[in-house]
C-alpha cells in the first residue's frame, strides 16, 4: 500500500502549557507511522478563518462547529500576539485513521468525567466544560489537537497550510520583552538513538526540557549531510586527539613492551602518540559522525558530501532567561554514568556518544550550531509540496 501524508496540529494552549512532549509521545508510541515534518507556525487570521470554514462546509455535526468557532477565535492572534502553533507531519498507511484514534474523538455532549480513560490525548489534555444549568451549553472548549478524519480532509488541509508556510519563517518568536538582553537561545539536538524504534523516548526527553521554563521557539525533523556532521563536530575532533592520542600512544607502548619483553624508549612513545593514538583518536571523531550522519568520512564519495543521511534527529531551539544553563542542567553531564539522578542523559543515555541529547554550551555555541544546521530553514513545506504534486 502506498504511504500518505497527515498532520495534527497542536493547538497554542497544549504548546504555552508545555504539553508538547506529551502529545509527541503518545503520536510516536501509539502508531506505526514516520513523524517527517515538525514546526512550529505563527497562523494568522485568514489562515484561521479559512481553516474554520473548510470545516463549517464538511459536516452540521454540533463537535465540528464547536471545532471550528475553536479554530477562528484562538488559533491566530489574541491580545495583539501571534499564537504558536506545532505542527507535525506523519507518513504512512492509512495515517488519518491511526492519527484520530490516538487523539481521540470531540464529545457533542456532557459525558461523566469517570468515562474518560486518559487513553487518548484529548482524554488527557482536551477540556469540554458545560453549564451546570444546561448539560447542552458548553462554557469552555479546547481539544488540545487538531487532525482530519480522512485522506481527502488531508489533502485540503494541507494545500491550505502549504499556503501559509510559504510566508513564514522557522523562528516562531511571539513575545516582545522589555529586557530583551537577558533573553538567550540555545540549540538542542535529539540524537539519533532515541528514533531507532517507536518509542516515547523523544517526547519524554522534550517533556523534561519543559520543567525549564523556556520556550521552544523552532523545531524541525533533520537529517544531518556529512559537511554538517564534520563541521558541527569538528572541535571535537581537536579535542579527541589531545586527551586519546596520548593515552593510547602510551597503550600501545605498553601492550608491545609486555608482548615483546623489551623497554621502549620515549622517542618510541612519541612515534606510536602521533601514529597510532591519533589514528585511533580520528576513528573516535569518525565514530561520532557515523552515529549522526550514518556516514564516515573515510567510506564517502565527495559527491555525497551535501546529502542529507538517511538518520533522523530532532532539533529545536529554546529560548529565554539563562536559556543555555538551563538547558544544560537538565540535560546532564556528558558521560551519563556521571550525570545527576534526574536528568535526560542519566535516563536515557548509554556512554559519552551515545548520551541521547546535545544542547550548546554557551550564546556563541548556539550561534555557530544554529548557521551550520540551519535552524532558520525547514523542511516541512517541502515534504507537504511533493505530496501535492504526487497526487495531483
Amino acid at each position: 500500500m502506498s504511504k500518505d501524508l497527515s498532520y495534527v496540529l497542536v493547538t497554542p494552549y497544549t504548546v504555552a502549557k508545555s504539553r508538547t512532549g506529551g502529545v509527541l509521545s503518545r503520536l510516536l508510541s501509539r502508531t506505526n507511522l514516520e513523524l517527517v515534518g515538525a514546526q512550529m507556525i505563527l497562523p494568522n487570521k485568514t489562515f484561521a478563518m479559512q481553516y474554520a470554514q473548510k470545516l463549517r462546509n464538511r459536516s452540521p455535526q454540533n463537535q465540528i462547529m464547536l471545532l471550528a468557532d475553536y479554530v477562528e477565535q484562538s488559533i491566530a492572534s489574541s491580545a495583539g500576539r501571534s499564537n504558536r502553533s506545532l505542527l507535525l507531519l506523519f507518513q504512512g498507511e492509512n495515517p488519518c485513521e491511526k492519527l484520530l484514534t490516538a487523539c481521540g474523538h470531540l464529545y457533542s455532549q456532557h459525558i461523566d468525567v469517570d468515562t474518560l480513560s486518559g487513553e487518548t490525548i484529548r482524554d488527557t489534555y482536551a477540556d469540554m466544560i458545560f453549564s451546570p444549568s444546561n448539560p447542552d451549553e458548553v462554557k469552555y472548549f479546547e481539544p488540545a489537537v487538531l487532525t482530519p478524519r480522512n485522506q481527502e480532509e488531508a489533502d485540503e488541509d494541507l494545500r491550505l497550510i502549504s499556503d501559509i508556510l510559504e510566508s513564514k519563517e522557522n523562528i516562531a518568536g511571539n513575545t516582545n520583552r522589555p529586557d530583551s538582553s537577558a533573553i538567550e537561545k540555545t540549540l538542542v539536538i535529539i540524537k539519533p538513538d532515541n528514533w531507532l524504534h517507536r518509542s516515547s523516548r523523544p517526547g519524554t526527553i522534550i517533556d523534561m526540557f519543559s520543567r525549564t521554563g523556556l520556550r521552544i521557539t523552532s523545531m524541525k525533523v533533520h537529517h544531518f549531510s556529512l559537511a554538517e556532521a564534520l563541521e558541527f563536530y569538528g572541535p571535537v575532533e581537536a579535542i579527541l586527539k589531545e586527551k586519546l592520542a596520548p593515552r593510547f600512544g602510551l597503550r600501545a607502548k605498553e601492550l608491545l613492551e609486555e608482548e615483546f619483553g623489551l623497554s621502549l624508549s620515549e622517542e618510541s612513545l612519541k612515534f606510536l602518540t602521533e601514529s597510532f593514538g591519533m589514528e585511533y583518536a580520528k576513528d573516535q571523531f569518525f565514530q561520532i559522525v557515523n552515529f549522526m550522519c550514518g556516514k564516515r568520512p573515510d567510506n564517502c564519495l565527495p559527491e555525497e558530501l551535501d546529502e542529507p543521511g538517511e538518520i533522523k534527529c530532532m532539533i529545536l531551539v529554546y529560548e529565554g532567561e539563562n536559556a543555555v544553563n538551563k538547558i544544560r542542567n537538565v540535560l546532564g553531564s556528558t558521560n551519563p554514568s556521571e550525570a545527576s539522578d534526574g536528568t535526560v542523559r542519566r535516563e536515557f543515555g548509554s556512554n559519552v556518544m551515545v548520551n541521547t541529547a546535545h544542547a550548546s554550551d554557551s550564546v556563541e555555541s548556539f550561534l555557530r550550531e544554529r548557521a551550520i544546521v540551519k535552524t532558520d530553514e525547514n523542511s516541512l513545506g517541502e515534504i507537504i509540496r511533493q505530496h501535492l504534486k504526487r497526487i495531483g
